[in-house]
This record gives C-alpha cells, sequence and structure tokens, in this order.
C-alpha cells in the first residue's frame, strides 16, 4: 500500500459485530442501517480515494434523537465513530477504520427556517451546500461559502474542515458564516452552541468546532448566515506568458488595497485540461490565467476593473476578456467549478492545500513545479489565488505503488515548502489522514499537546474519528 498508517482494528470489537449490528438495529428502521458487504463498500473511502477501509457498520439517522441514540449505544459498546457527510473530503477525513462504524448524516437533509429579516437560515446538516443557495436565490439572498464540490458536500462538512471556496476572498469562509450548531457530543448527550445572534457569551466554543474534523462531537443542525445578492458581478479572464507573472500580479493586486470577490489562477495544463472538458472559451495561447470577479453596481466594477487592468498591465498581461453576458460569466465558473473534475478524467490525482502569503506566490510556483518534475511527475496548479490557497493537483497511476510513493512525497514536499515560507499546512480541506504525519512540521509538540487536550475534553476515550489529524505517536488525555 502506502506510507500512511492505520492502526490495526481491535479483534474484540470485530468479533462483536452482529452484537453491535443487532444494538443499532434496535434503534433505527431497517432502510437507516447499512450492513452487507457491497452496501458497506461505498463507505470505503472519500475523495482520497487511494485509501480504503471497509467500516464494520453504516448508520444514516434521521434525526438529533436517533443520532444521539445511535452515539450513546457505540460509547457504551466502546466502538469508534467517523462521521461523514456527502464524502467529498479531500485529505481522507471520512475514511473509516475496519472496527469502527460510520454516522452519516445523508438524511438529515432539510431546511428548517429561513429568516429574511434577519438574514439567517436554520438548516440539518445534511443539505447539500448549494441547496441553501438554491432554496433563497429566488428572494435575492445567497450563502457565500462556496467550495468546488458545493453541488454535492454537506453543511456538516464544511463545518467539519471550515471550507471555503471561490469568493472566500471577500465573504470569508465557512467560520465567517456559522452562528450556531446541534450538536452530539460522543456520549449521546446534545448541546446547543451559538444560535441566530451575532454574539454569543461565554468561551467562543463555536469557533473551536468549526474545522473539528469530526472528532468533537456530530453536527446535526446549523444556523447560518445569509447574504443579500449584489446588484451584479463580473468575472475577467486575465492570460500571462508565465505563473510567476500572473503569480506577481495577485499579490501587487492585494498589496494595492483591492479585495475582488474571486480571484482564481489556472496553469496552462490545468487551463487545456479544463477547457478540453467544460469548453468555457479559456485562452490556450498562455502559459497561466486567472479569473478575477468584482461585484457591485456597473460603476463600481467599472472603476475596480480599471485598477485591475492598469495592475495587470505592469505585469504583462497578454489576455484581457471580460463576460459579455450571465451565460458567459456562468460559463466561465463552470470551468473553474469543473477543473478537478476535468483532470479525474485524464489521471489519478492528489490535491494538495497549503496556504502562503500572496507574496510568495510566484516563488512557490516555480518551486512547485521544480519539486513534481523532480519526481518524474506532473502538476496541474489550480487554487483560490487571492488568499494563498495552493491546489496543486500532482497526477500519478493510482495502480502504480511506485508512483503513487513518489506523489505522496512530491505532496508532503510542497507542503513543507508552504510552511517554510510562512504558510499553513490547510486552508479549507483539513488534515485528515492526509496531513495527519506533518503537524509535527507545522507545530512543535508542546502546540500538539494542547490541542489533543482540548480534543480530550470532548471525547476522552478517543472514539470519534481516530487516526485523524494528530500523529499516531501520542495522545494526551
Amino acid at each position: 500500500m502506502t506510507h500512511i498508517a492505520f492502526p490495526p482494528p481491535d479483534p474484540a470489537i470485530l468479533a462483536r459485530r452482529d452484537e453491535i449490528i443487532a444494538g443499532l438495529a434496535a434503534l433505527v428502521p431497517d432502510e437507516c442501517l447499512v450492513t452487507s458487504d457491497n452496501e458497506r463498500r461505498a463507505y470505503e473511502t472519500d475523495a482520497l480515494t487511494a485509501y480504503r477501509r471497509v467500516p464494520l457498520a453504516v448508520v444514516l439517522p434521521r434525526s438529533t434523537e436517533e443520532v444521539s441514540a445511535v452515539l450513546a449505544f457505540l460509547h457504551a459498546q466502546g466502538v469508534k465513530v467517523v462521521p461523514r457527510g456527502a464524502g467529498t473530503s479531500l485529505s481522507g477525513g471520512a475514511i473509516p477504520q475496519e472496527d469502527a462504524v460510520v454516522v452519516g448524516v445523508s438524511k438529515l437533509n432539510q431546511i428548517l427556517e429561513v429568516d429574511f429579516a434577519n438574514r439567517v437560515a436554520r438548516v440539518q446538516a445534511g443539505v447539500t451546500n448549494l441547496g441553501i443557495t438554491d432554496a433563497i436565490m429566488g428572494d435575492g439572498f445567497f450563502y457565500a461559502p462556496d467550495p468546488s464540490s458545493q453541488l454535492a458536500c454537506t453543511i456538516a462538512g464544511n463545518i467539519g474542515m471550515n471550507s471555503g471556496g471561490a469568493h472566500c476572498l471577500k465573504h470569508g469562509v465557512t467560520t465567517n458564516h456559522i452562528l450556531g450548531v446541534r450538536m452530539v457530543l460522543i456520549d449521546g448527550t446534545i448541546v446547543d452552541i451559538g444560535g441566530a445572534h451575532l454574539d454569543a457569551p461565554g468561551l467562543d466554543l463555536l469557533g473551536l468546532i468549526v474545522g473539528h474534523e469530526g472528532q468533537l462531537g456530530v453536527v446535526t443542525e446549523a444556523t447560518v448566515r445569509i447574504l443579500r445578492a449584489t446588484e451584479g458581478a463580473r468575472p475577467v479572464l486575465f492570460g500571462f506568458d508565465t505563473s510567476e507573472e500572473a503569480g506577481a500580479c495577485v499579490a501587487d493586486i492585494i498589496g494595492n488595497g483591492i479585495i475582488p470577490v474571486a480571484m482564481e489562477f489556472m496553469d496552462k495544463l490545468a487551463i487545456e485540461i479544463t477547457e478540453a472538458f467544460a469548453h468555457a472559451g479559456y485562452p490556450l495561447d498562455v502559459g497561466a490565467m486567472l479569473i478575477i470577479e468584482v461585484e457591485g453596481s456597473d460603476v463600481e466594477i467599472d472603476a475596480q476593473l480599471a485598477r485591475i487592468v492598469d495592475i495587470a498591465r505592469t505585469h504583462n498581461v497578454r489576455t484581457v476578456r471580460e463576460s459579455q453576458s450571465a451565460m458567459e460569466a456562468a460559463l466561465i465558473w463552470k470551468g473553474r467549478k469543473s477543473a478537478f473534475g476535468a483532470t479525474g478524467r485524464i489521471a489519478d490525482y492528489i490535491c494538495m492545500d497549503g496556504t502562503v502569503p500572496t507574496g510568495q506566490l510566484s516563488y512557490v510556483l516555480k518551486r512547485t513545479d521544480e519539486i513534481v518534475g523532480h519526481y518524474g511527475l506532473r502538476v496541474a496548479n489550480v487554487f483560490h489565488a487571492g488568499d494563498g490557497n495552493m491546489h496543486p493537483l500532482i497526477m500519478y497511476n493510482v495502480n502504480d505503488p511506485v508512483e503513487q510513493d513518489k506523489a505522496e512525497q512530491a505532496g508532503n514536499d510542497i507542503l513543507k515548502l508552504c510552511v517554510e515560507v510562512g504558510g499553513c499546512l490547510t486552508g479549507e480541506h483539513g488534515v485528515g489522514i492526509e496531513k495527519r504525519d506533518l503537524m509535527l512540521f507545522q507545530f512543535d509538540q508542546i502546540d500538539l499537546d494542547q490541542q489533543m487536550r482540548v480534543r480530550a475534553v470532548f471525547d476522552p476515550r478517543w472514539l470519534l474519528n481516530p487516526a485523524k489529524v494528530f500523529p499516531l505517536t501520542g495522545r494526551v488525555a
């Protein structure tokens, strides 16, 4: 297999599988319990498909109360629990172990309440990201975080990983749009944290929960902030000869105090792969491209774009193409949102998630090409340029163990580079198992011990989403 290790399953739990399943069957109806070999295999991995483990069983509760009953039972039995949204995690955050039960939120898919006057909505955690916007856009509102998987990914997963998206540069990531959650702790206790108000008294536990990667509890409901749609928005394509010029342009735009609503980067290989799939009209004669979107009234948009174009010209921009219609704008974004899927059509890939200061973009892009080239592989760069959230797609053959090992080594080298230039290991995908063993490169042991102590307060026996985030070498009670 590969170098990321999983702890061996507990033989005592495996021996009691029939007993555990019988206990779960007494708590939920048959349609909420997945136990056959073939059906369980659908839950053996997430979007980090290089790793697979078939879980002991899968439970799909229909309510917070059923989640509570299931967790209370599994806690009493000493069984590990892996929370799961839609399984779109790119870091292995939802990959189970053989002695663990997956608790999925896919049946918790209702929008419970929308309060336009106060600009909040209360939703079950299995609602898709795009599902919120679809429900409120007719009234002139939207939900801002927009990861590329927004058609499928759930609010539960977004909260777990603190997901971002193309428009997070201006509007912020998930943590900026979650006001409250209902969560079930590992022993079945139901807690409400935050609410429909802007600030809650006491410690900011909500800030701890957003990004917890399923290690503090199972979120079943969320109160989210919704925003009024702007008068208009206009994406523009900017083509450059080199990635370094495009990266320098991004740093210069931000350095001049201009904050577009989105600023996305694609290098030549990414442009070619995406254009062949989406036919979005991307320029094929450039070495790198930026999609920059600004919003507001027509006057505001024109003024912002004039400044941005002036800056781009100082970086030898070759192509400037403004969208001329809503259809053309949608096509530009369709291409960007399709980039990962388009790459998956031609090769297996690992998608990294390091974040760097924007002033380091040009250097990191150059070094990324050198690192991947050193291992004899190819890389397509598609990422959120405005906040320096890198997404190099390292392509390899998953059926070749040597190539897979090279791809993972290249990914580790890139993530270390991100930390070395003043960035961090992850911007929105989470740590999962992918970056777990690099945590000691970002933090010293004292820092990790403090984080693990906080985790242990919520889950003293470490039954929730084990073998993720923290290195396997130590556990602090």
